[in-house]
Protein backbone atom coordinates (compact mmCIF):
# COMPACT_ATOMS: atom_id res chain seq x y z
CA UNK A 1 0.00 0.00 0.00
CA UNK A 2 1.45 3.30 -1.05
CA UNK A 3 1.23 5.96 1.61
CA UNK A 4 0.47 9.54 0.64
CA UNK A 5 2.08 11.99 3.06
CA UNK A 6 1.64 15.74 2.94
CA UNK A 7 5.34 16.40 2.44
CA UNK A 8 5.17 14.48 -0.83
CA UNK A 9 2.28 16.59 -2.12
CA UNK A 10 2.59 20.02 -3.66
CA UNK A 11 2.82 23.08 -1.45
CA UNK A 12 -0.43 24.90 -0.68
CA UNK A 13 -0.77 28.60 -1.49
CA UNK A 14 -2.89 29.29 1.62
CA UNK A 15 -2.57 26.39 4.07
CA UNK A 16 -5.19 27.80 6.45
CA UNK A 17 -7.97 26.74 4.08
CA UNK A 18 -6.80 23.15 3.84
CA UNK A 19 -6.14 20.78 0.97
CA UNK A 20 -9.81 20.06 0.25
CA UNK A 21 -10.52 23.70 -0.64
CA UNK A 22 -7.41 23.70 -2.80
CA UNK A 23 -8.67 20.65 -4.70
CA UNK A 24 -12.08 22.31 -5.18
CA UNK A 25 -10.41 25.36 -6.71
CA UNK A 26 -8.27 23.14 -8.92
CA UNK A 27 -11.45 21.49 -10.22
CA UNK A 28 -12.77 24.93 -11.28
CA UNK A 29 -9.95 25.29 -13.79
CA UNK A 30 -11.15 22.19 -15.65
CA UNK A 31 -14.69 23.55 -16.24
CA UNK A 32 -14.94 24.97 -19.76
CA UNK A 33 -18.25 26.81 -19.48
CA UNK A 34 -17.67 30.28 -18.03
CA UNK A 35 -21.14 30.61 -16.46
CA UNK A 36 -20.91 27.20 -14.84
CA UNK A 37 -17.38 27.99 -13.66
CA UNK A 38 -18.59 31.25 -12.09
CA UNK A 39 -21.48 29.47 -10.37
CA UNK A 40 -19.17 26.84 -8.93
CA UNK A 41 -16.73 29.56 -7.83
CA UNK A 42 -19.50 31.26 -5.83
CA UNK A 43 -20.25 27.93 -4.16
CA UNK A 44 -16.57 27.58 -3.21
CA UNK A 45 -16.63 31.15 -1.82
CA UNK A 46 -19.58 30.17 0.38
CA UNK A 47 -17.68 27.17 1.73
CA UNK A 48 -14.62 29.34 2.41
CA UNK A 49 -16.85 31.83 4.26
CA UNK A 50 -18.22 29.05 6.50
CA UNK A 51 -14.70 28.28 7.67
CA UNK A 52 -14.40 31.84 9.06
CA UNK A 53 -17.97 32.54 10.13
CA UNK A 54 -16.88 35.00 12.82
CA UNK A 55 -15.57 37.44 10.17
CA UNK A 56 -18.64 37.26 7.96
CA UNK A 57 -20.10 40.57 9.22
CA UNK A 58 -17.05 42.63 8.21
CA UNK A 59 -17.32 44.87 5.16
CA UNK A 60 -14.33 43.60 3.17
CA UNK A 61 -14.81 39.95 4.12
CA UNK A 62 -16.21 38.92 0.71
CA UNK A 63 -13.50 40.91 -1.05
CA UNK A 64 -10.81 39.01 0.85
CA UNK A 65 -12.40 35.69 0.00
CA UNK A 66 -12.37 36.45 -3.74
CA UNK A 67 -8.75 37.58 -3.51
CA UNK A 68 -7.84 34.35 -1.74
CA UNK A 69 -9.69 32.39 -4.44
CA UNK A 70 -7.56 33.94 -7.18
CA UNK A 71 -4.38 33.47 -5.17
CA UNK A 72 -5.08 29.76 -4.60
CA UNK A 73 -5.76 29.33 -8.32
CA UNK A 74 -2.34 30.84 -9.06
CA UNK A 75 -4.12 33.74 -10.82
CA UNK A 76 -5.32 31.43 -13.60
CA UNK A 77 -9.05 31.36 -12.78
CA UNK A 78 -11.20 33.32 -15.22
CA UNK A 79 -14.61 34.04 -13.66
CA UNK A 80 -17.00 36.99 -13.29
CA UNK A 81 -15.94 38.39 -9.95
CA UNK A 82 -17.83 41.25 -8.21
CA UNK A 83 -14.42 42.72 -7.30
CA UNK A 84 -11.40 43.54 -9.48
CA UNK A 85 -9.11 40.60 -9.93
CA UNK A 86 -5.69 41.10 -8.27
CA UNK A 87 -2.51 40.48 -10.17
CA UNK A 88 0.69 38.81 -9.14
CA UNK A 89 2.59 42.09 -9.42
CA UNK A 90 0.26 43.82 -6.96
CA UNK A 91 0.92 41.23 -4.27
CA UNK A 92 4.67 40.93 -4.78
CA UNK A 93 5.54 44.60 -4.37
CA UNK A 94 8.34 45.11 -1.87
CA UNK A 95 7.97 48.10 0.46
CA UNK A 96 10.52 50.86 0.30
CA UNK A 97 13.11 51.04 3.03
CA UNK A 98 12.63 53.87 5.47
CA UNK A 99 15.68 56.05 6.02
CA UNK A 100 17.01 55.54 9.53
CA UNK A 101 17.98 58.80 11.26
CA UNK A 102 21.72 59.05 11.77
CA UNK A 103 21.76 62.33 13.68
CA UNK A 104 24.16 62.54 16.60
CA UNK A 105 22.75 63.53 19.99
CA UNK A 106 24.97 66.06 21.72
CA UNK A 107 23.79 65.32 25.28
CA UNK A 108 22.20 61.89 25.53
CA UNK A 109 20.91 62.35 29.08
CA UNK A 110 18.78 65.28 27.86
CA UNK A 111 17.45 63.49 24.79
CA UNK A 112 17.29 64.48 21.13
CA UNK A 113 13.95 66.29 21.44
CA UNK A 114 15.31 68.70 24.03
CA UNK A 115 18.01 69.70 21.56
CA UNK A 116 15.38 70.30 18.87
CA UNK A 117 13.32 72.45 21.22
CA UNK A 118 16.33 74.59 22.13
CA UNK A 119 17.20 75.13 18.46
CA UNK A 120 13.61 76.04 17.63
CA UNK A 121 13.55 78.58 20.46
CA UNK A 122 16.82 80.11 19.29
CA UNK A 123 15.53 80.42 15.72
CA UNK A 124 12.34 82.11 16.94
CA UNK A 125 14.19 85.21 18.06
CA UNK A 126 14.28 87.16 21.31
CA UNK A 127 10.57 87.40 22.10
CA UNK A 128 8.69 87.12 25.37
CA UNK A 129 7.28 83.72 24.49
CA UNK A 130 10.70 82.39 23.49
CA UNK A 131 12.17 83.56 26.81
CA UNK A 132 9.43 81.75 28.76
CA UNK A 133 9.92 78.64 26.68
CA UNK A 134 13.68 78.80 27.26
CA UNK A 135 13.10 78.94 31.02
CA UNK A 136 10.74 75.96 30.85
CA UNK A 137 13.27 74.01 28.82
CA UNK A 138 15.96 74.98 31.33
CA UNK A 139 13.86 73.64 34.18
CA UNK A 140 13.30 70.42 32.22
CA UNK A 141 17.03 70.02 31.56
CA UNK A 142 17.73 70.61 35.20
CA UNK A 143 15.33 67.82 36.19
CA UNK A 144 16.84 65.41 33.62
CA UNK A 145 20.33 66.22 34.83
CA UNK A 146 19.28 65.40 38.38
CA UNK A 147 17.83 62.07 37.26
CA UNK A 148 21.07 61.19 35.47
CA UNK A 149 23.67 62.43 37.98
CA UNK A 150 21.64 62.08 41.22
CA UNK A 151 22.79 65.49 42.40
CA UNK A 152 21.58 69.06 42.05
CA UNK A 153 23.06 70.60 38.87
CA UNK A 154 24.54 74.05 38.60
CA UNK A 155 22.45 76.60 36.68
CA UNK A 156 25.55 77.84 34.88
CA UNK A 157 26.15 74.38 33.43
CA UNK A 158 22.50 74.16 32.31
CA UNK A 159 22.75 77.48 30.45
CA UNK A 160 26.09 76.45 28.93
CA UNK A 161 24.58 73.22 27.64
CA UNK A 162 21.58 75.09 26.23
CA UNK A 163 23.83 77.48 24.32
CA UNK A 164 25.84 74.57 22.91
CA UNK A 165 22.67 72.84 21.76
CA UNK A 166 21.34 76.06 20.23
CA UNK A 167 24.54 76.61 18.29
CA UNK A 168 24.53 80.32 19.11
CA UNK A 169 23.93 82.93 21.80
CA UNK A 170 20.75 81.89 23.60
CA UNK A 171 19.43 84.52 26.02
CA UNK A 172 18.50 82.91 29.33
CA UNK A 173 18.23 84.88 32.56
CA UNK A 174 20.25 83.10 35.23
CA UNK A 175 18.36 84.68 38.13
CA UNK A 176 14.96 83.67 36.76
CA UNK A 177 16.17 80.16 36.11
CA UNK A 178 17.48 79.88 39.66
CA UNK A 179 14.22 81.19 41.12
CA UNK A 180 12.05 78.73 39.20
CA UNK A 181 10.79 75.70 41.06
CA UNK A 182 12.68 72.52 40.26
CA UNK A 183 10.70 69.35 39.94
CA UNK A 184 13.31 66.80 40.85
CA UNK A 185 12.37 63.14 40.85
CA UNK A 186 13.27 61.71 44.22
CA UNK A 187 14.80 58.29 44.25
CA UNK A 188 12.75 55.67 46.10
CA UNK A 189 14.17 54.93 49.51
CA UNK A 190 14.64 51.38 50.53
CA UNK A 191 12.94 50.30 53.70
CA UNK A 192 15.55 48.44 55.68
CA UNK A 193 13.69 46.30 58.16
CA UNK A 194 15.43 44.43 60.88
CA UNK A 195 15.34 40.74 60.29
CA UNK A 196 13.77 38.71 63.03
CA UNK A 197 15.91 35.77 63.94
CA UNK A 198 14.07 32.49 64.30
CA UNK A 199 13.75 31.11 67.80
CA UNK A 200 15.76 28.04 68.46
CA UNK A 201 13.61 26.27 71.03
CA UNK A 202 10.30 27.56 69.65
CA UNK A 203 9.51 29.13 73.01
CA UNK A 204 9.81 32.70 74.12
CA UNK A 205 12.00 33.55 77.02
CA UNK A 206 9.79 34.43 79.94
CA UNK A 207 11.04 36.90 82.42
CA UNK A 208 10.78 36.16 86.08
CA UNK A 209 7.99 38.46 87.14
CA UNK A 210 7.68 37.04 90.70
CA UNK A 211 8.45 39.56 93.42
CA UNK A 212 11.56 38.81 95.34
CA UNK A 213 11.09 38.00 99.02
CA UNK A 214 12.90 40.15 101.47
CA UNK A 215 15.20 38.38 103.86
CA UNK A 216 14.77 39.16 107.48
Amino acid sequence: MRKNYNYTRRKLFLPEYGRHIQEMIDSLLVIEDRQERTRQAKAVIAVMGNLNSTLRDSEDFKHKLWDHLFIMSDFQLDVDSPYPQPSRQDLTLTPKKLPYPQSRVMFKHYGKYAERFVRAINEGGATESSKKNALNIGRYLRAKSYEFNHEHPNNDSIIRDMRLMAGGNLEVDLSELASMRSEYCKMPQRNHKRKVQPQRNGRKMQRNTKPQQKTK
